[in-house]
């Protein structure tokens, strides 16, 4: 994993250049929005059970033949993975969210999970609608003007919310 900073210069080193001014500028730009990146995770965090929980109930009360007998999310156990397994997803959208850089969640969380749910007999789309009710309650946390940097917030909102589809299309 890379954040933005390693990154460019990573790429720049391999080109044998050096850094350009645009890409200076876009750094200088990250650095300068860097407050409301923490504030963002800071608040993501500080409210993940609560997302997680509630986008679960959300999603049950959508799909109850989830936690119905034979559902993929029935009994405690299985709940319990299905929470787990949000979280993680979660959790992994902060982390890129923190560095501006998804390869880590792509890599350390979405890589080969499709897979996994299609062998486990989970279903993609059941996964992918909770990914997008998270999506949802974190970004209502995130726009809460309401003891937060000052000053637009839209391009962080669009990362993150990109973050949220990347883990939803890679499940579904």
């Amino acid at each position: 994993m890379f954040d933005a900073f390693t990154r460019v210069v990573s790429q720049a080193d391999t080109r044998g250049e050096f850094l350009s001014a645009s890409q200076v500028d876009a750094l200088s730009a990250m650095v300068a929005e860097s407050n409301k990146r923490i504030d963002a995770v800071n608040r993501i965090t500080g409210n993940a059970s609560s997302i997680v929980a509630n986008a679960a109930r959300s999603l049950f009360a959508e799909q109850p033949q989830l936690i119905a007998p034979g559902g993929n999310a029935y009994t405690h156990r299985r709940m319990a993975a299905c929470l787990r397994d949000m979280d993680i997803i979660l959790r992994y959208v902060t982390y890129a969210t923190f560095a501006g850089d998804g390869s880590v969640l792509e890599d350390r969380c979405l890589n080969g999970l499709r897979e996994t749910y299609v062998a486990l007999g989970v279903p993609g789309a059941s996964v992918a609608a909770g990914v997008q009710k998270m999506k949802e309650a974190a970004l209502a946390i995130v726009m809460d003007p309401t003891g937060i940097t000052a000053g637009d917030c839209s391009a962080i909102q669009s990362e993150i919310a990109g973050y949220f589809d990347r883990a939803a299309a890679a499940v579904a």
